[in-house]
């Protein structure tokens, strides 16, 4: 029995024993080979996305942008390598390989204030002049600018002034005030004078700070008291010195002109005085003519006509005239028409008294 039992117990066992060993590896091995690819193919994914994310990430620290209106210096370290001026996409190592520094290369305006200085002829002024500036898109001047002002607007406005306020002083001296403010606008030269000024700025700054100079113009030019006072005087005198010149010239004209005016007058009188010789010698001419006629047809009328226009002609109205009465004309008073010549009367004369004629009034 007990080996029976012993036999038995060994059979169970290794019945039992290639039993469970068919249960674990026959079915079990059927379910693990999906189980296993799927969980190779998830750590796999898991991978290739963390790696994606890196070469996107990567490739997004590689880019950068070239925005309108700036150029960006490329550096390695801090030490510039190249410049990238095109606006759009560029490539480069990513930080902290490389670094990208933006420059503003927008235009700019700076001005100068106002600066006293000194013209040709010794006269002060007050000037202050505008500069209008820009970093111009090439790598030498970018990088230049870069180093000399650091990149600082304000610190490239602020040399701009220096820079343009010695410029002031030396052009200054190579013009006159009357060229820099005058009534007559022929005579300035403020164009010549910015052509100068941006002539002697634009090489400087250009060499040292790496900066175009684009236009260089005066804002604002007024005068000191003294030189104002100086400004005045002599303008009054030019004032003067016109007034004087158009008033001659306005004599000139007048005198031309009265001158013209008496000798027409004097030609014109001198057309009426013979028209009125002309008119009356005719007039002169009909009359003697009418009086031949008249004495033709009673001499004695004639004679009496023509001695009452003796007496009207030489009598007038405070006329006193004492003559005598037997002469032509006056005996039309007291003799009739027709009446023959009487012998002249003559009247007793007193002692020591001359015969006088008699007396009419």
């Amino acid at each position: 029995m007990f080996g029976h039992h012993h036999h038995g117990h060994e059979d169970g066992h290794g019945h039992g024993h290639d039993h469970g060993h068919g249960h674990d590896h026959g079915p079990h091995g059927e379910a693990a080979g999906p189980d296993r690819g799927v969980l190779r193919l998830r750590r796999y994914g898991r991978f290739g996305l963390a790696g994606l994310i890196v070469a996107v990430a990567f490739a997004a620290a590689c880019l950068t942008v070239v925005e309108p209106g700036e150029a960006l210096v490329v550096t390695a370290f801090g030490d510039p390598v190249r410049v990238l001026t095109a606006p759009g996409l560029a490539l480069r190592w990513p930080a902290p390989f490389e670094s990208v520094v933006p420059i503003d290369v927008r235009l700019r305006t700076t001005s100068t204030g106002l600066h006293d200085v000194g013209t040709r002829d010794g006269l002060r002024i007050l000037v202050q002049a505008y500069v209008e500036w820009r970093v111009p898109r090439d790598p030498v001047h970018l990088v230049q600018y870069l180093r000399s002002v650091r990149n600082t607007p304000d610190e490239a406005a602020e040399q701009l002034r220096s820079y343009a306020g010695s410029s002031l002083e030396v052009v200054s001296a190579q013009f006159d005030l009357a060229q820099l403010v005058n009534t007559d606008p022929g005579k300035v030269r403020l164009d010549a004078f910015e052509g100068a000024l941006r002539a002697r700025l634009a090489p400087q700054v250009l060499a040292t700070y790496g900066i175009d100079i684009v236009q260089v113009g005066i804002e604002r030019l007024t005068l000191p008291s003294d030189t104002l006072e100086a400004t005045v005087t002599r303008m009054t005198a030019e004032r003067n010195t016109v007034a004087d010149r158009v008033t001659a010239e306005g004599d000139r004209a007048a005198s031309r002109i009265r001158s013209d005016a008496d000798r027409d007058a004097r030609i014109v009188v001198a057309d009426a005085h013979a028209e009125a010789a002309r008119i009356e010698a005719k007039s002169r001419l009909d009359a003697a003519t009418i009086y031949a006629r008249a004495y033709a047809a009673s001499p004695e009328l004639y004679t009496l006509l023509r001695s009452l226009d003796t007496l009207g002609s030489i009598v007038g109205d405070n006329t006193r005239l004492i003559l005598r009465t037997d002469a032509a004309p006056f005996r039309a008073f007291v003799e009739e028409p027709g009446t023959p010549p009487q012998p002249p009367l003559v009247a007793p004369t007193a002692p020591g008294r001359a015969p006088g004629p008699g007396r009419v009034q």
